[in-house]
């Protein structure tokens, strides 16, 4: 017992050291993370250490995922839902079926199905991986491409790798393959979406902020194991109840709940990252060791594992050139219609539009037109964020090499069967895939970020906080003054006036009008000022 706190002390105090100290040596934590683990493997403490990939795909993940989704602007979401789903449903299809034929090809007597299993688990991006490039300077579209990948393709290769391992004992059969998928997220979307929204209405209604955080540490589990349990993907489960969270929590949950939250969820996304890379670095020596015990090579291993890193990144940059191209491509056709549709808009604010008729001869109704205004803000939204973030050759550069792989590959290359042919050969490459992806796209990232980064654009941020300033003043001006000068009645006045300024922003957010960060820090600083206001009182 004492040896086990003594280890895990320890590994708070490695991960908060290599927190502070990575940055200032210009490395970034998690590759010291990895490193300290990998030298840590040759303790004799460490010796027979065994880390269950089950905990990782089920107990570190869905958090994480959770976290990362509450805190992702479900405005970029939506507006690069199409990105987003392609880079994590069919670039992960199109890898692992690639490096399906090249695994078969290059590992003896492995035949095609057990390739695909093994490219699965080498294809998804990681995000806990991803949060490296959090750390530099990237434009918001390239984060929120990257974010949205990495909550998502996770699922697409967990059951390919199902798929690919039911296929090696059994014909395989496309459609069931698609059905399985469909039904997978489909359900996944569902449970996540109900106990998303069962999550604000319990914890509505809770006051205490310290239980209304340890409330919310429950809601990935909540959402990913009956999920799980019912064949579904319990990632997904998690990600959209945390999207759902993410949205709805500002107008549900009061400042002094989410400032809780919000700072207890960063302390517990550092411990599990943390967690993540040290148990990576751990495993090394037991893994490469199981590799000479069965008489396997290890330098052929590294070998295979180095050109499947490669091969990942061509077909990563041979999808995400097209790619690029697309959104370009949409972008100029916003920029063709955009003049169109804000005349659509002015026409909605004039009277003679309720006397129109729809073309089933019917009026249209206030809230039709009223629905149908906000898809036009919505659009003319949209269109300014296409061109004020426009996508060139260097953000497409930085997608590629950002596309790094992680614990993920680890945790599901341990989980293949005991009678998978060349098991520790296959979980060897899986780790050099994802070691070497995480030394060499990690550690150049933030080099090349400043290599090819366009300079950002402060101009246009001081515009947009201007125009949220005066959003802010005329929603202030909007509530009726105080009836006296007594306290109350001011910081009642003063509570009122925030509540509609928060109002305002949220629906400034809702509609895309403004950037997202420049948002959060508003609504942050209307949070900070309602907190003020109450210790006040």
């Amino acid at each position: 017992m004492t040896e086990l706190l003594v280890v895990i002390v320890s590994a708070l105090m490695v991960i908060a050291a290599a927190t502070v100290l990575g940055p200032r040596l210009g490395i970034a934590a998690p590759l010291v993370l990895v490193a300290i683990g990998v030298a840590a493997g040759f303790l004799p403490v460490f010796a027979t250490v065994h880390i269950d990939p089950e905990w990782i795909l089920e107990g570190i993940l869905p958090p994480l995922l959770y976290s990362s989704a509450v805190s992702m602007p479900a405005m970029n979401f939506r507006r690069e839902f199409g990105a987003i789903s392609g880079l994590s449903v069919l670039l992960v299809v199109a890898s692992a079926l690639l490096l399906g034929l090249f695994f078969s090809l290059a590992i003896p007597d492995l035949g095609f199905a057990w390739g695909v299993a093994l490219g699965a688990i080498v294809s998804p991006t990681d995000a806990v991986a991803t949060s490296i490039v959090k750390q530099t300077s990237v434009s918001t579209r390239v984060v929120a491409l990257l974010d949205g990948e990495s909550l998502l393709n996770d699922a697409t290769a967990l059951v390919m790798l199902r798929t690919a391992t039911v296929a090696t004992a059994a014909a395989f059969s496309a459609w069931s393959a698609a059905g399985t998928f469909v039904y997978s997220v489909v359900v996944a979307i569902v449970i996540g979406w109900l106990v998303g929204r069962l999550n604000l209405l319990v914890r509505m209604r809770v006051t205490d902020p310290t239980v209304n955080t340890v409330l919310s540490f429950t809601v990935p589990f909540v959402a990913s194991v009956p999920a799980g349990l019912l064949g579904a993907s319990g990632l997904v489960a998690a990600v959209v109840a945390g999207l759902i969270a993410g949205i709805r929590a500002p107008r549900d949950l009061s400042p002094q709940n989410r400032l809780s939250d919000a700072q207890n969820w960063h302390t517990v996304e550092l411990v599990l990252e943390g967690a993540v890379f040290l148990t990576m670095g751990l495993q090394i020596k037991s893994i490469v060791a199981r590799v000479e015990q069965d008489h396997a090579g290890v330098g052929t291993a590294v070998l295979i594992a180095a050109g499947a890193l490669v091969l990942t990144i061509l077909v990563r940059a041979a999808y995400v050139a097209p790619l690029l191209a697309v959104l370009v491509s949409r972008a100029r056709h916003g920029a063709r219609v955009q003049s169109h549709v804000l005349t659509m808009k002015e026409r909605m604010d004039t009277p003679e539009i309720y006397a129109q008729v729809n073309p089933r001869g019917r009026v249209r109704s206030a809230r039709d037109l009223e629905r149908f205004s906000v898809r036009l803000t919505r659009m003319l939204a949209d269109i300014d964020y296409f061109l004020r973030e426009p996508l060139g050759w260097r953000e497409g550069v930085t997608v590629v090499w950002a596309g790094m792989r992680g614990a993920v590959t680890v945790a599901a290359a341990q989980t293949l069967p005991e009678d998978t042919p060349q098991r520790s050969v296959l979980v060897l490459i899986a780790f050099t895939v994802a070691a070497m992806s995480l030394l060499v796209q990690g550690g150049t990232i933030g080099p090349l970020l400043r290599l090819v980064a366009p300079p950002v654009a402060a101009a246009a941020s001081t515009d947009a906080q201007e125009k949220i300033n005066e959003l802010l003043r005329s929603s202030a001006e909007a509530v009726a003054p105080a009836a006296d000068n007594g306290f109350t009645a001011a910081k009642k006045h003063r509570l009122e006036v925030i509540a509609a300024q928060r109002s305002a922003l949220l629906d400034a957010r809702d509609h895309g009008t403004f950037d997202a960060e420049i948002l959060t820090r508003s609504l942050a600083n209307l949070d900070a000022s309602q907190i003020a206001i109450e210790m006040r009182g």
